[in-house]
């Protein structure tokens, strides 16, 4: 099947089998190697992206599906050399260990944050249940995303980096 799809602002048009995952389409195809690969089953929260301003993980939808949309990848947040103040809040922090869940953290904190702009711990456990990380006791990930809360009311915008982003919906559950 053909598909047009932008990401991170540059439109692509690709032959695609119908059954080709988001995540390899994005890593295999268009080299968004920042998409990792996690678990394959939707558990983890790894490969999340923005999919018409709404978070998504990249192993449970189909390249198909993203036809005519806008997705956003992690790669997609800096701007001119400048981390997205997440991203920057994320490594002032030292929110990771490896860094393998840090991509998706990322992704999810965006839309927790444009869902909820001053959250306290509780709503930000909440807010990223669905992304796991391995290594971490998640409390760096915690003070980073209230950072990354705080740098953004004070200047900035917790819209993604995309043209008429809507707002996005928070995640369910809550990390523990």
């Amino acid at each position: 099947m053909r598909i047009t799809v932008t990401v991170d602002g540059t439109t692509y048009t690709d032959e695609v089998e119908p059954r080709l995952l988001l995540v390899h389409y994005l890593r295999d195809r268009l080299g968004k190697v920042g998409t990792v690969i996690g678990c394959d089953t939707g558990n983890c929260g790894a490969c999340t992206v923005h999919l018409n301003g709404h978070s998504v993980k990249s192993c449970s939808v189909l390249a198909v599906q993203a036809d005519g949309g806008d997705v956003l990848t992690v790669e997609g947040l800096s701007r001119n050399g400048t981390l997205h103040p997440v991203q920057q809040a994320f490594r002032d922090n030292h929110a990771l260990q490896c860094g393998y869940c840090t991509p998706g953290m990322i992704m999810q904190t965006l839309d927790l944050l444009a869902e909820e702009p001053d959250p306290d711990e509780r709503t930000v456990r909440l807010g990223l249940e669905g992304n796991l990380c391995r290594c971490t006791g998640y409390q760096n990930i915690v003070s980073a995303v209230q950072d990354a809360a705080q740098r953004l009311r004070g200047g900035g915008t917790t819209e993604a980096p995309t043209a008429d982003a809507p707002k996005t919906d928070t995640a369910q559950g809550g990390v523990r």
